[in-house]
């Protein structure tokens, strides 16, 4: 075989497999242009870092990988295309423009869902005002809506109706329903504990009808969990919440002072004085609230004391600091009853011995 001979099959072969040099290509530029994307949005999202706003941060890591994956989703159906316009394969080669755009569908609701998830972090770490139950309602609910609508749009990419889909679903519903009653019942419960926000996040909450008591971890659609004060999780169903009375003592303006203290009988001349200066000290204390209903009263006359309360409200709600503004308060009152001369009661009995009879030692024969 001469040289001519060589040339000419050469180009040959390379007329008829030039696809495959079309499709090396791709792949190249496909690879070339992710690795672009990748170092753009690196230094790009190095860069927004050094801003005080957290939402771009949260729109360049959602897009990250998403929109690799798009990248390489075009590339390969460009790629299957022009090996599809060689090879006599249409029943494989003509599900690659559905499959694409299905994928970029799928590529875009990811990268919708991955915003929301930053946002909602973003929103927890920078927003401190913010309530936290409800921006955890807002973003499952955006991320629902976002999940439905892109399978609503894949069905209609496919060929499906989504108008006869949704007549199923309705359809469907009603015998789901029936089925799935207590399911759906936490899932309006949930909702109304978002809309109503009897309790958030981190609340203390407790239930006179149940033994219900603890610190609130996370509200879900379908239970609620609260870690008691043993530490264990306890888990409630949140269809129970429409059913119970809910306390919620981390809502509370103040936290109250209530005790009764007791005198002894024979300083019963002391006693108004006693009153009055405790009724003073407490006015004059700067972590009791004096606007808020403040009483100290004789009362009663007790076995062994006179018994007067104290009924007064602090400024803190804070459980820690409020025993220690008690302990401090009942530390004066002891200070100011033994000022006066006086003492705190304790129980005691007086044995009265009738005259004639004589107390003495035993007299035996």
């Amino acid at each position: 075989m001469d040289f001519d001979q060589l040339l000419q099959a050469t180009q040959v072969w390379a007329g008829e497999n030039a696809w495959i040099f079309q499709v090396f290509i791709v792949v190249f530029f496909v690879l070339l242009f992710n690795f672009v994307q990748r170092r753009v949005l690196r230094k790009l999202h190095d860069r927004l870092k050094r801003t005080r706003n957290p939402w771009d941060d949260a729109v360049i890591q959602a897009v990250q990988r998403p929109l690799s994956l798009m990248i390489w989703v075009v590339g390969i159906s460009v790629a299957a295309g022009i090996a599809a316009q060689k090879n006599d394969a249409s029943g494989l080669f003509s599900a690659i423009g559905p499959l694409r755009e299905v994928a970029v569908i799928a590529c875009i609701a990811w990268f919708m869902v991955r915003v929301i998830a930053n946002f909602q972090d973003s929103v927890h770490i920078g927003e401190e005002g913010m309530d936290h139950t409800t921006v955890d309602a807002l973003s499952k609910l955006a991320r629902a809506s976002v999940v439905i609508t892109a399978a609503l749009v894949v069905l209609q990419t496919l060929g499906f109706s989504i108008s006869g889909v949704l007549a199923f679903g309705g359809v469907g519903g009603i015998a789901i329903g029936f089925a799935a009653k207590d399911l759906l019942a936490n899932f309006f419960g949930g909702l109304m504990i978002y809309m109503d926000r009897p309790f958030s996040v981190g609340d203390w909450i407790r239930s006179p009808d149940r033994e219900i008591e603890g610190t609130v971890e996370k509200i879900g659609w379908r239970l609620t969990c609260i870690r008691s004060f043993q530490k264990r999780p306890i888990y409630v169903p949140n269809s129970v919440f429409a059913t119970i009375v809910v306390e919620n003592p981390s809502r509370m303006s103040h936290r109250r002072i209530n005790e009764t203290i007791g005198v002894r009988y024979v300083d019963e001349g002391k006693f108004p004085e006693i009153l009055k200066d405790v009724e003073k000290m407490l006015r004059n204390h700067e972590e009791i609230d004096d606007s808020q209903t403040l009483m100290v009263n004789f009362n009663k006359f007790s076995e062994s004391s006179l018994d007067f309360f104290i009924y007064t409200f602090t400024h803190t709600t804070n459980w820690v600091r409020y025993h220690q503004i008690k302990q401090d308060v009942l530390f004066r009152i002891a200070s100011i009853i033994g000022s006066h001369g006086a003492e705190v009661a304790f129980p005691t009995s007086t044995i009265h011995v009738p005259e004639g009879i004589q107390v003495g030692p035993e007299v035996t024969t």
